[in-house]
């Protein structure tokens, strides 16, 4: 079942890819410019509006919340490549580059997946998305504190633990709602 596993969560995480790189091409690196706490506000904006369709069961802005999961997942991987890069690192990066760094982050991710589904199964495949995103919002509401106590923790993991599970996580969802084999989402 691992193997399944990975081989979907590739597939999710190609297509989540191929929209950074196609939206680097658009406008460059300009999310740059974003702190983590910014960067963490833009993916609690997305985890709520899906949270907020999940509920009412409608949306009027024409998105789904697949494209609001690979936004988490995008986002997420900015914010691991924000905080990995030196302080004096240049604002405009190349698309090379960039295509470099997201690609470590995904790897460190999926490291992070085969020792956690070592230890968990496959526990993810019999939760409902609904509460995938109610997850997702707790880490990011954990996220918000560390960032507010200027990252110090007296006992817990540190911000860069909480973007790794949120992008397991909403890879995770995308692969319950069968977003790699949706022909639509292209």
């Amino acid at each position: 079942m691992i193997s399944q596993t990975i081989q979907e969560y590739n597939q999710v995480v190609q297509r989540c890819k191929d929209t950074f790189v196609k939206k680097t091409a658009d406008y460059g690196t300009a999310w740059r410019v974003l702190r983590l706490p910014s960067i963490t506000d833009q993916i609690f904006i997305k985890a709520q509006r899906i949270r907020s369709i999940q509920e009412k069961g409608v949306q009027l802005v024409e998105e789904g919340i697949a494209s609001e999961f690979v936004g988490i997942i995008n986002y997420s991987v900015i914010a691991l490549i924000q905080a990995s890069l030196p302080a004096d690192a240049a604002m405009a990066l190349p698309a090379e580059e960039v295509e470099r760094l997201y690609a470590e982050q995904i790897e460190e991710n999926l490291k992070l997946l085969k020792a956690k589904n070592h230890d968990y199964g496959e526990a993810w495949r019999d939760m409902r998305v609904s509460s995938i995103t109610d997850i997702i919002l707790m880490k990011l509401y954990r996220t918000k504190q560390i960032e507010d106590n200027q990252g110090q923790t007296l006992i817990s993991e540190g911000v860069e633990a909480n973007y790794r599970d949120m992008i397991n996580y909403a890879v995770f969802a995308l692969i319950k709602l069968n977003f790699a084999q949706d022909e639509i989402c292209k």
